[in-house]
Order: C-alpha cells, then sequence, then structure tokens
C-alpha cells in the first residue's frame, strides 16, 4: 500500500514528467530544422548529478533518448559536476558517446536551484547537414562523414563560445538552421531548468535525492517483477538483411533472468567499410526499447528500466562498430534490431510480439549543389531530410499501422513543408495497394512517392533503405510484405543505398515496403477483406489468391 510519503513523491514524478516535456516541446518549437520542428526526432530528459537519466519526454525517438540516457556519463567525466556553473553548457555530436552518428547533436546543461547544482538537462536534435559527404552511407570512415566535435564547452556562463559557433557555421551547408538548432538545444535545457526551480519550490525541496531515488527504485522494481512473470532461458533470433553491397545476419541471443534481461549479439556479421555501421550506444538504446515495448511497456523509461536490459556484441561487429568506422546511417541497423529481438521472444511468448515491419526508416534526404550532382549549375542548392515509412508489421489482434514507422516513431514530414522550404514538386504520395503482408490480421501498407526537382535541375538522393531485397516476415503464417523499389520516372532502377542523380527533367519514384502479416490469411474476417477492396488496400487478384475471396467484390 502507498504511504503518504510514497503518494508526494508519485506526484512530484509526475511534475517531473511534464518539465521535460515541456523542455522538449520548447526545443521542438523553437528548431529550425524539418527533423526537429515537423518530425520530432528529438529527445529532451534530466538526470541526476551521478547522470543517471530520472525523466524523459514522451516527444522524441528511442535512439535518442536511450543513447542521450548514456552520454550525460560521458559530459560529466570531462566536466566534473563540481565545476560546474549557472549558464554552462557542453555539446557534442561524437558517435561514441553520443547518439551514434555526426548528424545528431547532443546538448548537456547544470540546472540550479537557489544558487546549488541540483540536476542535469540533456537534449539532442538531428540537424539537417554536417558537411562532408552528406548524409549518405558512402564514406568509409567517421572521417568522411562531416565535422567531428568532441565534448566542448558550448557556453560558459551564459556566454557562447563563438570559435566553435564559428568552426560549425564553416562546414556545414545550412549555417542558418545548423546555428538555429544549436540555440535551441540550449534554450530547452534553460526551460527545463526554469521549470524544475519551479516545481521544487512549490514541493518545499533542496534536492533531488530522494524523488531520485524513489524513481529508479519503483522502476527497477517493476521491471523485475515483469521480468520475473517470464520463464527462464535462453532464446535465439535471426534475421537477414539487404547490407550495402552483401547481405548482413543479425544475430541476438536473448537470455531472460531472475532480474534482468540480456541480449548478445555474438554471430552477427562484421562491420562494413560503408556507413551503416551502429555504435554500441545507438545498438544498446534500441535493443532496449524494443525489449521494453513487449516485457513492460507502461513503466516510465528511465534509469531503472534501462538497468534492467543488458545488451553485448563483439567488437567490429555491424552492431558494435569502433572508432573510426564510418556510421551515417547507423539507422539502417539499429531500426532493424527490435524485430530480431522479436524472433526470439516469439518463442517465448507467442502471439504477444509483432510481426516484422519495415522498421528501417525511408526517409528522403535529398540535396543539390556545386559539385553534387556531376554538374556545376546556376540551380539553387538545398539539404533536405523529409521523413517518411513504410508499413508497420500486423499486431496479434489488430493490423499493422499503415506509412508509420516502428521503432523509431518519428513523425511523416508534410509535403507541403518540403515544398516550402526545398525547390521540389511531391507529385505523388499515397498508399501502396496490396504491399501489406497478408494475414489475419494484414501488415501495414506502405507509400509510393514521386519527386521532382522544381526548377527542372538535377538532384540528388542519399539513399539508405532496407526491405528491397529481404521483405518484412510474417509471423505465424502471415506472409511477407511488399518488398521496397527505387526508380526514376524514365524506368531506370536506382540502388537502394548511396548518393544518386535524378537527371534534370525525370522524378524519383518511391515505392516503399510493407509490413508483415500476422496469422493464416484465409481466417482474415471476410468484412475486413470486402472493405480492403472497396478502399483499394487489396487488389481483387490478392483479396482472391492471398484471402481465398471469391466473386468480384
Amino acid at each position: 500500500m502507498s504511504t503518504p510519503s510514497d503518494m508526494r513523491l508519485q506526484v512530484m514524478w509526475n511534475r517531473l514528467l511534464s518539465v521535460v516535456e515541456e523542455q522538449a516541446r520548447a526545443l521542438v518549437r523553437t528548431a529550425f530544422s524539418t527533423s526537429a520542428r515537423e518530425a520530432g526526432d528529438i529527445s529532451a530528459g534530466v538526470f541526476d548529478l551521478d547522470g543517471q537519466m530520472l525523466a524523459q519526454a514522451v516527444t522524441g525517438t528511442p535512439g535518442h533518448v536511450n543513447s542521450m540516457a548514456r552520454s550525460v556519463i560521458h559530459f560529466i567525466r570531462e566536466f566534473p559536476v563540481e565545476t560546474m556553473k549557472p549558464g554552462d553548457a557542453y555539446v557534442t555530436n561524437d558517435p561514441w558517446k553520443g547518439t551514434g552518428h555526426l548528424y545528431d547533436i547532443v546538448v548537456t546543461s547544470p540546472a540550479f536551484h537557489n544558487g546549488k547544482l541540483v540536476a542535469l538537462f540533456s537534449c539532442t536534435t538531428h540537424v539537417v547537414d554536417i558537411g562532408g559527404l552528406g548524409q549518405s552511407p558512402d564514406g568509409r570512415q567517421v572521417y568522411h562523414e562531416g565535422l567531428f566535435l568532441p565534448l566542448l564547452p558550448l557556453m560558459r556562463e551564459g556566454k557562447m563560445d563563438e570559435s566553435v559557433m564559428r568552426i560549425v557555421r564553416a562546414n556545414v551547408r545550412e549555417p542558418i538552421q545548423v546555428e538555429g538548432d544549436l540555440h535551441a538545444l540550449i534554450g530547452c535545457n534553460g526551460i527545463g531548468e526554469k521549470r524544475l526551480s519551479d516545481m521544487m519550490t512549490e514541493h518545499g525541496i533542496d534536492t533531488l535525492d530522494e524523488l531520485g531515488r524513489h524513481i529508479i527504485d519503483k522502476s527497477r522494481a517493476g521491471m523485475v517483477a515483469a521480468i520475473g512473470k517470464l520463464p527462464r532461458g535462453t532464446w535465439k533470433g535471426h534475421m537477414r538483411i539487404d547490407g550495402y553491397d552483401a547481405p548482413i545476419d543479425l544475430h541476438a541471443a536473448v537470455t531472460i533472468n531472475a532480474d534482468h534481461i540480456a541480449v548478445d549479439y555474438a554471430g552477427t556479421s562484421g562491420s562494413s567499410i560503408y556507413g551503416i555501421n551502429s555504435p554500441m550506444c545507438y545498438t544498446e538504446a534500441y535493443t532496449a526499447f524494443g525489449i521494453k515495448c513487449i516485457v513492460a511497456p507502461t513503466i516510465p523509461n528511465n534509469a531503472g528500466t534501462l538497468d534492467s536490459i543488458l545488451v553485448t556484441a563483439p567488437d567490429n561487429t555491424i552492431v558494435n562498430a569502433l572508432f573510426p568506422a564510418a556510421v551515417n546511417a547507423r539507422s539502417t541497423i539499429g531500426h532493424m534490431l527490435p524485430d530480431v529481438c522479436y524472433d526470439a521472444l516469439h518463442q517465448v511468448i507467442p502471439g504477444k510480439v509483432p510481426a516484422e515491419g519495415t522498421s528501417n526508416l525511408w526517409n528522403l534526404k535529398l540535396g543539390a549543389g556545386h559539385g553534387m550532382t556531376g554538374t556545376i549549375g546556376n540551380s539553387r542548392p538545398f539539404m533536405v531530410t523529409t521523413f517518411h515509412s513504410g508499413g508497420a508489421g500486423a499486431r496479434p489482434n489488430l493490423d499493422g499501422l499503415s506509412a508509420t514507422p516502428f521503432p523509431s516513431g518519428v513523425r511523416n514530414v508534410p509535403v507541403e513543408i518540403t515544398e516550402t522550404i526545398a525547390p521540389v514538386v511531391i507529385w505523388k504520395k499515397e498508399y501502396r495497394p496490396d504491399s501489406g503482408g497478408a494475414g489475419e490480421h494484414r501488415g501495414g501498407l506502405g507509400q509510393v512517392m514521386e519527386v521532382e526537382h522544381r526548377e527542372g535541375a538535377p538532384f540528388g538522393i542519399f539513399a539508405t533503405f532496407e526491405r528491397v531485397k529481404h521483405p518484412a516476415r510474417g509471423r505465424d503464417d502471415g506472409k511477407t510484405g511488399g518488398n521496397g523499389r527505387l526508380s526514376l520516372a524514365s524506368g531506370t532502377e536506382l540502388k537502394a543505398k548511396g548518393f544518386q542523380t535524378i537527371p534534370a527533367g525525370d522524378r524519383l519514384v518511391v515505392e516503399m515496403p510493407g509490413g508483415g502479416g500476422f496469422g493464416d490469411p484465409k481466417k482474415r474476417d471476410r468484412k475486413k477483406v470486402e472493405r480492403d477492396v472497396r478502399l483499394g488496400l487489396v487488389s481483387k487478384e490478392q483479396a482472391r489468391t492471398a484471402y481465398g475471396l471469391e466473386g468480384d467484390d
């Protein structure tokens, strides 16, 4: 039974969650790039003075949140808390100490209350450009991939380090947007500090020590209780994906112990010479998220829950690539890891985990500029990332969500926004019929997009796509989702990975994959099949061949 003290702590815990949510919303409102402003590709959280995450904002992505949760430790080691002063802020985009690639910038700041250091706030956003080769997996080392910011002071006692800002501006193609995002990161941490101080004043507390212990202990106890309901033992999962120039095998051994779950990626393919490698911090982030979604989805995410999931992988595998490996497209691998773990968990708790989905985001990372597209013209240079997705896997009792990302959770960017900030026209954005895997519960549909340069000039795409050769698998007799495809309207097929040029006057055609189905298609409710046909989600031919629907309807 809860004591009055427990109830008071729970109220403060809920208030702390609202503090970090406001922190995240401030970042979204003030950011310059569409990644943050439209897609919510951010993270925000509050930490104790030992670097343990106490609360995270719901707004954000698991790859940012869970890797940011580990990054604060690195900041504390470099800048001990006893040296921090009001108005300080620290920055990095180190892929091995931040969130996995150079495009994600992390800013951590001390938070003071009545002149005393009480907490740390941290946040992340994906910037539109960081120089180098652009958002391409073509690099062979991290040195090719852009500006590398080690752990640095960004602001001292409220004064910005102009030398750092000059270096940033000189190395990126969109200096206004990137500089604006850096100011937004600093500002949102400031909002967090102010709201935390207001909360502490209201509740009459001078430190977060008692509240922090309560949050971590209760969360860890909740995770242990949830894990305790599962069978003990080790189960193995496997997935083969396209890779850059050769297939990649992902292996996961999931061991359920009395008080924690261990995931070991031994047997996974070695690191790639291209930029699709995942640093360990990013592998940990998506593995922990995927496991928690199934085992304990309602427990708030913090140090207590994250410490209940232990992730290991041999050095120099594609899920534990070491410096200076190229890691620009680390999400290509990281987003697949929940599905690998689910292949194992399905053996433990059948009927509880979804079928495989597209998983890998099908973002359109587009750009043009001097020399980029093989020409030196006068067309307007630009860089833009517009977030989109194929279909999610069918769930044990529900259809998969169409054009919806899992596990990333970012929002699709409206086409009107993309057309406003970049010289492109998106002629088509619609569901892709028959792309959802057939099943008692149908996989989510992918989508089709067609893009053209508005001024008739060439432009390029930084492709980092999966599920072109190895589609999302169904579960329990469910069928695979549709394969993805990248091509030109003129008929030329493009590669799924690497920078490629769309010639002047031609269109880029992006056909996104669908999610796998769940259960025997012949068991699907006839009315649901009829409705899918009526809405154009399933063709009459697939209704007959996959679902056994007779007649014309």
